[in-house]
């Protein structure tokens, strides 16, 4: 399968990202490009805390950066891991608030696509703001 040029480069990114990850507990490091509507990429690694509740991911850091510069809308994820890790539950509710059926695309360690799906997908019957209208 070739990847298209655009998805190849959020695949980059993502990597970089999570190159920089801090993770000293879990040794475990993950890197997520977001696209917003708009084409800006956002990218975010999980920052771990000793007080282990405070750790953030690497999707939620990636989604706040872009809802504080001002993005609401969203179409693909990049979410890069050793072994192609598929985001918490935490993140599949953050991001279906802005976005559900945004394009989920997980790599592993060398770039190899292990899922691309919707976020539908990976939470199914997902509670946002139109259940509360």
């Amino acid at each position: 399968m070739t990847i298209p040029p655009d998805i190849q480069q959020l695949i980059e990114q993502a990597a970089a990202a999570a190159d920089r990850a801090y993770v000293p507990y879990s040794h475990y490091p993950v890197g997520a490009a977001l696209r917003a509507t708009d084409g800006t990429v956002f990218t975010g690694c999980n920052v771990e805390n000793a007080s282990y509740p405070v750790t953030i991911c690497a999707e939620r850091t990636a989604l706040v950066k872009a809802v504080s510069e001002g993005r609401r809308a969203f179409d693909t994820l990049v979410v890069t891991t050793r072994n192609g890790g598929s985001p918490c539950g935490l993140c599949r509710q953050m991001l279906y608030e802005f976005a559900p059926d945004l394009r989920v695309i997980l790599t592993d360690g060398s770039g190899k696509v292990t899922l691309d799906c919707r976020l539908s997908d990976l939470l199914p019957h997902g509670f946002g703001p139109q259940q509360l209208e």
